[in-house]
């Protein structure tokens, strides 16, 4: 099990953008399981929706990459890189996330070749399926004097492109 400061030594992402609270499984390599617990002070409750709190559906997403990116970083040879999405298929959102909610979120490792790779992600509430489908991962370097993320030789290729 990872707590919140071991997450932060594998993710790049800070509050109030980091979506993750526990990590409950990894199997580095083949899977993880991580926990949010969704509390009405959260800071895009404010407007969505006020009186009806619903958390954003793109927001149940990042909550799943950021799980999928643990993974990634702890499997051995990816330590020190970034995980960033490169796409996302067959996804579906299948019932709302409020405040009080456990989101629960379950990633596979399906497929992984040179920098890139795939997952399968599905994320719970009570049991119930949230959201699910599947994320293309790339990896990148950080500079380890501060952080960032190099773009870089990604950004030239996509605009070659």
């Amino acid at each position: 099990m990872l707590d919140l400061k071991q997450i932060l030594n594998f993710l790049p992402h800070r509050f109030p953008f980091l979506l993750v609270d526990r990590i409950t499984t990894l199997e580095p390599g083949k899977r993880a399981v991580g926990v949010k617990n969704v509390t009405f002070n959260e800071w895009f409750f404010q407007g969505h929706f006020p009186g009806d709190p619903i958390m954003p559906g793109v927001l149940i997403l990042e909550a799943m990459a950021q799980v999928g990116g643990v993974l990634l970083m702890a499997s051995t040879g990816n330590e020190g890189k970034a995980a960033l999405i490169g796409g996302v298929t067959r996804f579906r959102w299948r019932r709302t996330v409020r405040p009080g909610d456990q989101l629960v979120t379950e990633v596979e490792l399906l497929k992984w070749k040179g920098s890139a790779g795939k997952v399968s992600v599905v994320a719970k509430v009570d049991g119930q399926v949230v959201a699910d489908g599947e994320l293309l991962f790339t990896l990148l370097e950080r500079d380890e004097s501060n952080g960032t993320i190099l773009l870089g030789d990604v950004l030239q290729e996509s605009v070659e492109k």
